[in-house]
């Protein structure tokens, strides 16, 4: 009896198998957004989850190790990489100084100044990618799902470093605001649900969150849908094509 690992009529891997596979081979790509939404997500719930002042510098942490895959990930130039590893040294060491010197400094400022650097640098790094990608495929909706969700922590740590610079608390009697107060506030801003707990005390804190609505809207109205509405008839395009070279198929060998 043959062997039937080396039979080519033996019947191939479990279908159950593949999307495990295809899950494995999307994290570890070089060109997957589905790692950089799992790194996104992982930073989100370790922010809000470990709330003490001297967190900061391990929030840090996390994200430099966030930005550093986007950029790999967008195929960033390599002059835009070479700025991010200097604003990644910085924020570096600031996040050791504030680690020492605490949260009411100078060091708390400069870390949440850096974090926001980061994040300007990472959704534009995507969406230079995506723009010249020259098809609308998963990656594609996976990364504009990206940008949009750094554009929430962007505007998140800017909240941050007004909160710990000004003079007077950013949410009023709330308070200066913690990283997941400011995460918090940040996502309900950009989504435009506005549930009211939270509001900024005065300027500029007020109008950069109408400039956060703004952005949120306007983001998705032409960048999301127009990715969703494009990736969409693609995808029924293929269908159209398989059936038809089946159908075609299956006529060439009737007799």
């Amino acid at each position: 009896m043959a062997d039937s690992t080396n039979d080519p009529a033996a019947p191939a891997a479990p279908a159950h198998r593949r999307p495990a596979r295809r899950l494995v081979q999307a994290l570890i790509s070089t060109d997957s957004y589905l790692s950089v939404l799992l790194l996104i997500l992982f930073t989100y719930v370790f922010s809000v989850a470990v709330a003490a002042s001297w967190a900061a510098s391990l929030v840090v942490t996390v994200q430099i190790g966030t930005v550093w895959v986007v950029l790999q990930v967008s195929q960033a130039r390599r002059w835009v990489r070479r700025m991010a590893a200097v604003f990644v040294v910085i924020s570096a060491l600031a996040a050791v100084v504030n680690l020492f010197v605490g949260r009411e400094t100078t060091g708390a400022g400069a870390v949440a100044f850096m974090s926001a650097v980061l994040y300007v640098i990472a959704p534009l790094s995507i969406t230079r990618h995506l723009l010249v990608r020259h098809e609308v495929d998963l990656q594609t909706v996976l990364g504009a799902i990206d940008v949009y969700l750094l554009v929430g922590m962007l505007f998140a740590f800017i909240y941050r470093f007004l909160g710990v610079v000004q003079a007077s608390p950013f949410f009023g009697a709330n308070g200066r605001g913690l990283i997941p107060q400011d995460l918090f506030f940040s996502f309900t801003t950009v989504t435009t649900t506005g549930y009211g707990n939270l509001v900024p005390a005065g300027n500029p804190g007020q109008s950069l969150a109408v400039l956060e609505m703004l952005v949120g809207q306007l983001f998705l109205v032409i960048a999301v849908s127009k990715v969703i509405s494009a990736f969409t008839p693609l995808k029924l395009q293929n269908l159209r094509g398989s059936a038809t070279a089946r159908q075609a198929e299956s006529e060439d060998t009737q007799p």
